[in-house]
């Protein structure tokens, strides 16, 4: 079993505060970006979409009315599915 002090002299730098990433911030990264940029675009999607579903709801519309002039085909059709019951 290699000790890490071995491990550490097969990358020589690796540690080392000249590696050309030591000391930026966390947002200089851009794998940081590729990490948590997916996620982050899914969640402000989905935000988008529930604003334009709300601002855009349509109204809810009162169907009884309109369906006055079919009510006598809806219980002819009704009473011809349902068997005949006897008294």
């Amino acid at each position: 079993m290699k000790s890490p002090t071995s491990a550490r002299a097969a990358r020589p730098g690796a540690d080392d505060a000249t590696h050309p990433q030591a000391g930026t911030p966390w947002w200089r990264h851009p794998m940081m970006w590729l990490v948590v940029g997916g996620p982050l675009a899914v969640v402000v999607a989905g935000i988008v979409t529930a604003v334009i579903a709300v601002r855009g709801a349509d109204p809810v519309l009162d169907t009884r009315a309109d369906r006055a002039p079919e009510r006598p085909a809806l219980e002819g059709r009704n009473h011809a599915v349902t068997p005949a019951t006897r008294p």
